[in-house]
């Protein structure tokens, strides 16, 4: 694997790591217990996929991101600061999670040409985070806020 990927690789990694946080915060804080469980399990998805590609890097005897960035930590503590309603969480995951997929298309566009063994294990990664999107879309679409 060379490097760039691993880099690329990595930032992904960073990126589910900071979402993940933010939805495990989010799903202490709204108020619907049914949205609470949907977070939870949202977290615990992105979770395997933090799992399977610091696994994929690691297989390529590279060293995998195992913390968001610094500027992650920083927005993180200024979200969690800020007091939201349900409907409010519900928007700021949905685009949080839209920004997420288009960095992994983006990310398996540029690993086509360099190392196929990623792009395919990015490739793996993709129903997951559809399945994530999907239901944040469903998510906002409920509370009238289109997505």
């Amino acid at each position: 694997m060379s490097l760039a990927i691993q880099h690329l690789c990595n930032g992904l990694i960073r990126r589910s790591i900071e979402l993940r946080a933010l939805y495990r915060h989010a799903a202490t804080q709204v108020s619907e217990p049914g949205l609470r469980t949907v977070l939870d399990e949202e977290a615990q998805s992105l979770s395997l996929v933090i799992a399977e590609l610091q696994e994929q890097i690691r297989s390529h005897e590279g060293i995998p991101a195992t913390r968001r960035r610094m500027f992650g930590a920083v927005r993180h503590r200024f979200d969690a600061l800020m007091p939201r309603s349900d409907d409010a969480w519900i928007r700021l995951l949905a685009r949080h999670e839209q920004s997420l997929l288009r960095s992994f298309e983006r990310v398996i566009a540029r690993a086509e040409v360099v190392d196929k063994d990623m792009k395919a294990e990015l490739h793996r990664q993709l129903p997951r985070l559809h399945s994530i999107d999907l239901d944040m879309h469903s998510l906002a679409k409920a509370v009238g806020l289109g997505h």
